[in-house]
């Protein structure tokens, strides 16, 4: 019996053993061990490779790939050190402690029984600055890939910048939440709000208050080259990361921290979660509401008009979207017909400038889903109110407004679906409506403005006809016509009378006695030299004369001739 007792003892002692890790020997600088890698983000497209531990800190092991740091020269070497240095204090002193004060612990001491997080370095694509595989907190059993650790990987080349802090923060967020989410609560979360409190991070532990060069200002180009990318359609590619970073800052800064803390301690996930947070912390606002308030606050970003319409973050105060521009022509009656397609959860932006009279607007969406629509009417940047379209239940709605053009200066058009609140696992689908927009001027009106551009042509007409009758009078005066030959003292003939009359309306300063006797005297030689010497440039110096000379030739007659239109 005492045989029996024996050998069920110890098939017991090595069960617990084999189950239940009693000691676990913590890594040591210097060793080298294998690690499984994503290939779809490693540069060499690799599945494992071995790295040396460099360095270790109160809370992490910082392995480096050995081959990628044995080809780094002796600086780079040096720096690489430095840079590590600085990165392990941070993690010990602001990373670890900061993040797991506001969302808790990552799984302690966790699949390996050593509360070290393991961080490898390694190369990475262009594109990739660091990511966290969930299959490492699994055993070899339930996962052969598995590196059975709590552990995050970062691009290496990286670590030769201050913003692989940041990534730092970005990936140890996900070994929480995974703790928290799907060890805890028995459900994993949707990627696009496991991004969102991991891009948070940053800005959470201080590293985006120096925006330059800093994630936030990353995320910002990201998101102002593509605003309207779907808040919940996760692609994996950097747009994603904007929009996410972008919301994720306006709802935390309106509402606080704790709505992300909360929906990640809740059995709830993505935007179900979110809901039951806002309600925890007396938000009167659902989560669609806020979505609202965001596309609106991101085109007008600013507080006057309304707290909800701005960023409170001051390195977010000048971000505003440009929103795709409709112009409408000035006629009498325009008419527009316009076709989109959107998804779930992203904002659109249409502005409407241009025309004169009253506008009006016809709505037509697919109503498989439910669209929201709100809308800004400015006179000028300064002068805006914001209102939505009634939408029926056959998401269709209409709207007019008077005097567009001259009252307002444009209509910024803002809809947005937000039928669907879980289930985002992919690509999502587009849905279709369309604008119908008409401008015409009111008969009243119009007959008003043809009046007055009647008015101001009747007064060009009289203006002109007032030039015409001043010359015809001139040319009837002296029976003038084209001076074709050249007139000198002594002659008398019918073109001096000509040349008499045109002398006498150039004025008294030209020719004072006004005399047309058809005899050229000394008073038409006096009037000639006058004349001659009021356009000297003209006449005399092409000839190299200073004075009048009396004498009308070529230089004389073309000026005179000029001035009769001839």
């Amino acid at each position: 019996m005492a045989k029996n007792f024996s050998k069920k003892f110890i098939f017991i002692l090595v069960l617990i053993i084999f189950l239940f890790p009693i000691f676990a020997f913590a890594d040591s600088e210097g060793q080298i061990k294998k690690f499984f890698v994503n290939s779809q983000y490693d540069l060499e497209i690799r599945e494992e490779l071995e790295a040396i531990l460099k360095k270790v800190s109160q809370k992490g092991y910082f392995y480096l790939e050995d081959e990628w740091f044995k080809n780094l020269t002796e600086g780079e070497k040096e720096k690489i050190f430095q840079n590590l240095e600085i990165l392990s204090q941070e993690f010990d002193q602001t990373i670890y402690p900061k993040l797991t004060a506001t969302y808790g612990s990552e799984w302690k001491p966790g699949i390996d029984s050593d509360e070290h997080i393991t961080i490898l370095f390694h190369q990475m694509k262009e594109e990739a600055g660091g990511y966290f595989n969930d299959g490492d907190e699994y055993s070899k059993i339930q996962n052969q890939r598995s590196n059975e650790r709590e552990m995050v990987y970062l691009s290496a080349e990286y670590l030769k910048t201050s913003i692989i802090k940041s990534y730092l923060a970005h990936e140890f967020t996900h070994l929480i939440i995974f703790n928290q989410k799907e060890r805890l609560q028995g459900v994993p979360e949707e990627i696009w709000l496991n991004e969102a409190r991991a891009d948070y991070s940053p800005t959470l532990v201080g590293y985006d208050d120096e925006y330059q060069a800093s994630n936030l200002q990353q995320r910002v180009r990201q998101f102002i080259a593509s605003p309207s990318d779907s808040l919940t359609e996760w692609q994996n590619q950097k747009e994603d990361y904007g929009i996410v970073n972008i919301f994720t800052q306006y709802l935390i800064d309106h509402y606080g921290i704790e709505i992300l803390v909360d929906s990640l301690q809740s059995s709830k996930i993505g935007i179900p979660s979110l809901n039951y947070a806002l309600e925890k912390n007396d938000v009167e606002k659902k989560f669609e509401e806020i979505f609202t308030d965001w596309t609106i606050a991101i085109f007008l970003n600013n507080c006057q008009f309304g707290e909800e319409y701005c960023y409170k973050n001051e390195n977010l105060k000048n971000i505003r979207i440009i929103p795709s521009l409709i112009f409408l022509p000035s006629t009498q009656k325009t008419s527009v017909s316009l076709d989109y397609s959107i998804k779930q959860w992203s904002g659109n932006w249409y502005r409407i400038i241009g025309g004169e009279g009253e506008l009006k607007l016809e709505f037509n969406g697919e109503d498989k889903v439910q669209f929201q629509f709100p809308y800004v009417l400015c006179q000028d940047s300064q002068s805006c109110q914001v209102d939505f379209l009634k939408i029926d239940e056959n998401q269709k709605a209409e709207i007019s407004f008077e005097d567009f053009g001259k009252d307002y200066s444009s209509l910024t058009l803002i809809p947005s679906i937000q039928s669907k609140i879980f289930g985002f696992n992919g690509e999502e689908l587009s849905f279709d409506f369309s604008l119908s927009l008409s401008i015409e001027i009111k008969e009243e009106k119009l007959i008003e403005e043809l009046k007055a551009q009647i008015a101001v042509l009747l007064a060009q007409i009289a203006e002109l006809q007032a030039k015409i009758a001043q010359i015809l009078s001139q040319r009837r005066e002296f029976f003038c016509q084209e001076f074709n030959q050249n007139l000198y003292f002594g002659m008398r003939n019918y073109q001096v009378s000509c040349l008499q009359g045109f002398l006498k309306s150039q004025g008294s300063e030209i020719y004072p006695q006004g005399l047309v006797t058809g005899y050229f005297g000394i008073l038409t030689q006096a009037a000639v030299i006058c004349f001659q010497e009021k356009y000297a440039s003209q006449i005399l110096t092409p000839l190299g004369f200073k004075k009048g000379t009396g004498f009308v030739g070529s230089s004389t007659r073309s000026k005179i001739n000029q001035i009769l239109g001839y």
